[in-house]
């Protein structure tokens, strides 16, 4: 395939993933479900088919290293608590709120970062996150913690932060282990803590939930997921993390369209304020390269 063809292929895989993974927010109001037992099934139902496709391509293997399985673990139980605050989010506020709350997480790589890979703190990410906090100020509606909105809000930042610890866990991650197969571990992981949690709960499914569930898991998260890593291999990082940023808009107009959930007005220019920001941050030859800091050169 030509290098242009290349590029075409990579920019369908990663637009049609973006859109699959903004139908993820819609099945937290469609699942009748509390938030831990559909994390239980997103994580379950994708783990076995990325272990499919794992062992179908010969790459599945167990954790060779001592040093891999603590950070598996730990990164695993960060994508439970993920996914555990984002459906929390839309389950007592709306798919819009939840979305955009969670499109913050930039801001907290931004910040972490600078700590945990010895890279100088930048103006323009500061910048950004200032105009990031400036749009939740338009998106939270009171300041009050009895008031949904404001409930939503704070699960959807707690959302992107944990989004954000996991971005940076994945990006240790990748020096020695395949996207597909960390996700598979990671997945797994998840699964196993949220499960006693669904059992103590005494949660009895429909045919119906079971149903959307696998499909959200399967389709809108584990084939999304492959569909992502896959067009890494012909375009550049940039390109992808400006297309992430389409995320929540995608999702917002999918609510609209099949949930009729009609944002606030406040809520819409709080986002646009976020998703500009957001994709402003991510747009790699208009930003400020960062370079090591003095202390970590040569490390």
């Amino acid at each position: 395939m030509t290098a242009p063809g290349k590029k075409r292929l990579g920019l369908l895989q990663i637009h049609l993933a973006v859109f699959l993974f903004g139908f993820s927010g819609l099945f937290g109001k469609i699942i009748s479900l509390d938030p831990v037992a559909i994390t239980f099934g997103r994580t379950f139902f994708a783990g076995i088919f990325l272990f499919a496709v794992l062992s179908l391509t010969g790459k599945i293997r167990s954790v060779r290293s001592s040093s891999e399985l603590p950070s598996l673990l730990f990164s695993g139980t960060v994508l439970a608590v993920h996914w555990l605050s984002f459906f929390q989010s839309i389950q007592v506020s709306s798919v819009a709120i939840g979305l955009l709350t969670f499109s913050t997480f930039p801001v907290f790589i931004t910040f972490l970062e600078p700590v945990l890979f010895g890279e100088r703190l930048v103006w323009f990410d500061v910048i950004t996150a200032l105009l990031v906090f400036a749009g939740l100020f338009c998106v939270i509606p009171a300041y009050d913690f009895s008031n949904q909105v404001t409930q939503g809000a704070l699960w959807g930042v707690l959302s992107g932060f944990t989004f954000a610890v996991l971005s940076l866990c994945n990006r240790m991650h990748a020096k020695r282990l395949p996207p597909l197969l960390v996700s598979f571990y990671q997945l797994s992981v998840a699964a196993l803590i949220t499960l006693p949690f669904v059992v103590v709960s005494g949660a009895h499914p429909s045919k119906t939930d079971i149903f959307f569930t696998m499909i959200l898991g399967i389709v809108f998260t584990a084939i999304a997921q492959t569909l992502f890593i896959g067009s890494l291999k012909h375009i550049r990082a940039h390109l992808a993390g400006v297309t992430v940023a389409l995320e929540p808009l995608y999702g917002i107009i999918l609510a609209v369209i099949i949930l009729h959930e009609i944002p606030a007005w406040k809520t819409v220019v709080g986002g646009l304020v976020i998703l500009g920001a957001v994709t402003g941050a991510s747009i790699g030859p208009f930003r400020p390269q960062k370079q090591p800091s003095k202390a970590k050169k040569g490390a």
